[in-house]
């Protein structure tokens, strides 16, 4: 007896170390990645299934988990996009960890209600090739895919990448004694580099570059290594040319042309979340000129004005979205950041025309001007370490009478934490990404009256009812002919005929609890049926007795 308590214990033993060296302690790297794709299809097959929509140049898989229970198409769902720019580990984990902490909860009443009625189509890392470099034996920043490029027009590609001086395995900064330079040390912080005011009477004491050589003496550094096209520069909105890392033209990308090809098929999808640079969460969209006005249904202008700002109403939704968001992350006011040109979530909004909410999903207070003193001081409060080089002297070839010193902030700190607060933060995205759905489109038919008239004759009154928060279309997808508007459709049966009102018809989009009035003139007795909706707001169907 007392032998087989032993080798039970011992099996307990073995179970929980092997759980133990299963849990991740750092962010994953594609390997990694895939492994938990496929146990979450493997764990969940009635719920989730996973598809590589593509490879790309660098041999990656671009990772697609299809979520719910049912006709998945026939539901509104939220694509929800991880890995938006290389650099932002934290977005993949925040992506995965999202379908992993929704499917643990499964079982629950209100997640397995949430998946019956609802889909979700999770992307976690649309910039495997270039998130890889943080595990590489060189570690530096990196949003560019594998692909190819001449950066500096000389007709050779990858011939001046960054070289590390120091030999610890990161490309951080070299600062250059210099009285033509334009940087000077931070005199709150000196470990870091800030461009000097000439209104404070300041003068430069340093050129900053990256750590690294002028391997093919152009006068430039590391500007043509292994980067390539960046996914948040090669989208169509907003596509700049000839901006480093845009790609040739719009869309050039394998990744994002499969990005692209699903959703612009995934009629059903009203909202997209996307974790990377841009952020609309923590400080909501302001309406402004540019945005779309409450045009009528059907109003639209081709040849007009470039829409560069949220319709007055949506920016209102983004508001209500931003509210929520707050209240359960709870991370402050974010540093204020320019959006990109070509990123995803201007695309998802002005160009896919869905509601469109980013999110870095993490960032330190922004108590000082300079980005990396703030994070220098948040870091030695709490006690954070390992994310910065003192500044080292070097010789350097290309300054051989000069003071060259390398050292500064690491690559990939400022834009993503310590693993040890993933956990917490993908706990509380998730229930915000839970939260949103609540908001969601969800068309119903109420009010149903019937007048008998003379002559076997019936009116028939219906309200169509947006019960969610969200409308059933953006203002800006209301203008295009691309979406599905609400579809109504009177279904008689035999001896039955509409002589006033349409059969089938489409409605303007509906607002947030908003609803329209309909009626029909009908020959004949017996029962018929009205249906209302669309892939993104659902269909309800009532049935009426003449």
């Amino acid at each position: 007896m007392n032998r087989i308590i032993f080798l039970y214990l011992g099996i307990l033993c073995l179970c929980g170390m092997t759980a133990q060296a299963q849990s991740p302690t750092d962010y994953s790297n594609k390997q990694q990645l895939a492994q938990r794709v496929k146990a979450l299809a493997s764990r969940y097959p009635q719920l989730v299934k996973v598809t590589s929509m593509t490879k790309t140049l660098g041999g990656s898989d671009i990772w697609m988990l299809s979520i719910g229970t049912g006709n998945l198409e026939q539901k509104p769902a939220v694509a929800v996009v991880g890995g938006v720019s290389g650099d932002h580990l934290l977005g993949v984990e925040l992506a995965v960890g999202f379908v992993e902490k929704l499917l643990a909860s499964a079982s629950q009443d209100s997640i397995r209600t949430l998946l019956n009625q609802q889909t979700f189509y999770v992307f976690p890392n649309m910039s495997p090739d270039a998130t890889e470099q943080y595990f590489a034996k060189l570690q530096y920043e990196r949003t560019g895919n594998a692909r190819p490029l001449d950066y500096d027009r000389d007709g050779q590609k990858g011939e001046d990448g960054y070289d590390d001086l120091d030999g610890d395995g990161k490309i951080t900064w070299m600062r250059v004694v210099d009285p033509s330079g334009t940087y000077l040390a931070n005199p709150k912080d000196p470990r870091s580099m800030v461009l000097a005011d000439p209104a404070k009477n300041q003068r430069g004491q340093y050129l900053l570059l990256s750590e690294g050589l002028d391997n093919d003496k152009d006068g430039q550094f590391n500007e043509d290594g292994e980067e390539g096209i960046a996914f948040n520069k090669n989208n169509t909105y907003n596509y700049k040319n000839f901006q480093p890392g845009a790609g040739d033209h719009a869309v050039s990308e394998l990744e994002n042309r499969a990005l692209y090809d699903f959703l612009y098929d995934a009629f059903n999808v009203y909202a997209v979340v996307s974790f990377g640079p841009e952020n609309n969460l923590s400080t909501p969209q302001q309406a402004g000129r540019g945005g779309e006005s409450a045009a009528p249904y059907g109003s639209r202008r081709p040849g007009g004005r470039m829409i560069n700002s949220w319709s007055e109403r949506d920016a209102q939704v983004n508001g209500a979205v931003s509210a929520l968001y707050n209240s359960i992350v709870q991370l402050g006011d974010a540093p204020k950041q320019k959006a990109g040109n070509g990123n995803f979530a201007d695309w998802a909004y002005y160009h896919y025309g869905r509601l469109s909410f980013s999110t870095p999903g993490w960032w330190v207070p922004d108590t000082e001007k300079d980005p990396v003193a703030s994070y220098l001081k948040w870091a030695d409060a709490q006690g954070v370490t390992g994310n910065y080089t003192p500044w080292k002297t070097v010789s350097h070839p290309d300054f051989p009478n000069k003071t060259v010193e390398v050292g500064g902030i690491h690559p990939f700190v400022l834009h993503n934490p310590p693993y040890n607060m993933v956990d917490s933060l993908v706990t509380k995205h998730t229930d915000f990404v839970i939260k949103l759905t609540d908001m969601a489109p969800m068309i119903d038919i109420v009010d149903v009256q019937t007048e008998k008239l003379d002559g076997g004759l019936t009116r028939v009154s219906v309200k169509v009812l947006n019960k969610g928060a969200f409308p059933t279309l953006t203002q800006v997808g209301e203008r295009s002919y691309f979406l599905k508007h609400v579809a109504v459709e009177v279904k008689t049966g035999s001896g039955q005929k509409v002589l006033s009102g349409k059969n089938r018809q489409t409605i303007g989009a509906l607002e947030g609890h908003g609803f329209t009035e309909l009626s029909w003139l009908i020959q004949g007795s017996g029962k018929l049926s009205i249906e209302a909706g669309n892939a993104s707001s659902g269909k309800k169907t009532v049935n009426v007795s003449l």
